[in-house]
C-alpha cells in the first residue's frame, strides 16, 4: 500500500507540474482531473485561442494493478522519463498508448 500511495503523489507532483506550465498562446488554462478513488489522473487543456475552442488531454494516466498505465502523453520529454527520474521502475510503468506487441521493444512493463 505504500508504493501505491508514494506512487499517487508522484504522478499528482509531475502532473501538477505540467498544469502550472501556461501555454505561450490563446487564453488557454490547464486543468488537473485527480480521481484518486479509481486513480485516473489528468492534465485537460481548456480554452480559446482567437475563435477556436481548445479542449483536449495533455496528459493520462491510470494506476491499475499496481502499475502506472501512461494512456497518453502530449509532452515533448515523456511523463514515463519524468516518473523513472523520481524514481519508479520501469517494470511499473506501461505504455498504454502503445499497442501490446510493440510494448515488448521498449524497456518498459509489457502490461
Amino acid at each position: 500500500m505504500a508504493d501505491l500511495e508514494n506512487n499517487r503523489q508522484i504522478v499528482r507532483q509531475v502532473l501538477s507540474r505540467y498544469a502550472g506550465i501556461q501555454p505561450a498562446y490563446g487564453e488557454i488554462e490547464r486543468e488537473v482531473i485527480f480521481d484518486s478513488e479509481h486513480d485516473r489522473y489528468q492534465v485537460v487543456n481548456v480554452g480559446w485561442e482567437n475563435r477556436r475552442r481548445i479542449y483536449g488531454c495533455l496528459i493520462h494516466v491510470d494506476i491499475k494493478d499496481d502499475k502506472i498505465w501512461v494512456q497518453y502523453d502530449g509532452t515533448e520529454m515523456g511523463i514515463a522519463n519524468e516518473l523513472v527520474e523520481l524514481g519508479i521502475s520501469k517494470q511499473n510503468i506501461v505504455l498504454a498508448y502503445q499497442s501490446s506487441y510493440m510494448r515488448q521493444f521498449t524497456e518498459f512493463a509489457v502490461s
